[in-house]
Formats: structure tokens, sequence, C-alpha cells
């Protein structure tokens, strides 16, 4: 079963990190959920979440463990918060230092930035949190999700379901991803709305 860390800082958008918990814990995945600080974190548009641990707890012994995936959701100012973390940075190095995933939503994609894993990847982020400029070796694309090797990142809020999915494609195979969406009774992209 792959193991996931999902660190939550104090105004994370709550649509990406709910619905990120969710599909990955449907898919029987283990997720652990993650304080900078202990206590409730209070999210973008007031909804108070209580992970399962703070991030001390989450990466250091007794319960230090490999995670297959760390994701980040996006959310403001809550990516800057895990941008301006060391403890986030250094986990994000050592995840990609030990080939292992990471993925980040909405202005997460930043966070990696600043961690230095951005450097000749294919990344997609919420319009306007990715300097292009300051990132000359990527190539920044306007689609809903982009998988460049361990890296996964997504647009925003409103791609929160379809980058939850990838990520369960992506470490448990496509029969797991396809159990999960039909569960969701998503409708085929191509039926769409009906109007009457």
């Amino acid at each position: 079963m792959p193991r996931v860390l999902v660190p939550l800082a104090e105004g994370f958008e709550e649509l990406e990190a709910v619905t990120i918990v969710d599909l990955l814990r449907r898919a029987k995945f283990d997720v652990v959920t993650a304080g900078l600080i202990p206590g409730p974190v209070r999210a973008s548009r007031g909804m108070v979440v209580v992970p399962d641990c703070t991030l001390d707890e989450a990466v250091n012994p007794p319960a230090r463990a490999d995670y297959d995936l760390v994701v980040l959701p996006g959310g403001q100012p809550g990516s800057t918060r895990l941008a301006n973390d060391p403890r986030i940075l250094g986990l994000l190095q050592a995840q990609q230092a030990g080939g292992r995933y990471v993925a980040a939503i909405c202005a997460a994609p930043a966070v990696l930035a600043r961690a230095g894993l951005l450097s000749g990847k294919r990344v997609t982020a919420y319009p306007g949190s990715l300097d292009a400029a300051a990132l000359p070796d990527a190539r920044i694309e306007d689609r809903a999700v982009v998988c460049d090797g361990r890296i996964i990142t997504s647009r925003g809020p409103g791609t929160a379901m379809d980058f939850a999915l990838m990520l369960i494609e992506t470490l448990a195979g496509r029969d797991a991803r396809d159990a999960v969406e039909h569960g969701l009774e998503r409708p085929a992209a191509h039926l769409g709305a009906i109007q009457t």
C-alpha cells in the first residue's frame, strides 16, 4: 500500500487538500496529514482541519519511514508557509534524491521550485504562481495535470479531482484509479452536463 504525506500549513486550499486525502484514502493508500505546528490548521477559507500529527512526528523516529509520495496542497498563504519551512524543502529534496514522488497543486509548485526540483521539468501551476524568468530551464504548461518523471503538478482547485486520480494511477495503476473514479459517479467527459 502506498504511503503518502500531505503537509498542511495555515492557509492551505481546503478543496485541494480534502479532495486529495479523500480520494487517496478511497484507493486504500496510507495517507498521513501533518501540520507544520501542533494543533488544528485553519484553511484559506476558514475551514479548520485536525491533522493526524505534526510534521516533526511524521518525519522523525519512531514514526520515520519513507513516503512513496509527498503531496503539497496549494492555497495562500499556505504555499508560502510551506516554501519558507526548511523541513519541507529538505523533505522534498530527500524525496527526489531517493527516487520517490513529489506532487503539488495550485500555488504549491512554487515550493518545488524553491526546493530546486523544477530545473528541466515540465510543470503546471496556478497562473502567476511560478516565475518563468526565475525558471528558465522549466517548461510551464497550461494543462490540468502534468507528469514529468517523479514530479506531478496540477493547476488549481478545479483540477483537484483529476490530480488526485492521476496520483492514484501513478502509484497503484489504472485499475485502482478506475475503481475509485467509478465510485465517484463521474460522468465520462464526452457526456457533459445536460441542461433542460
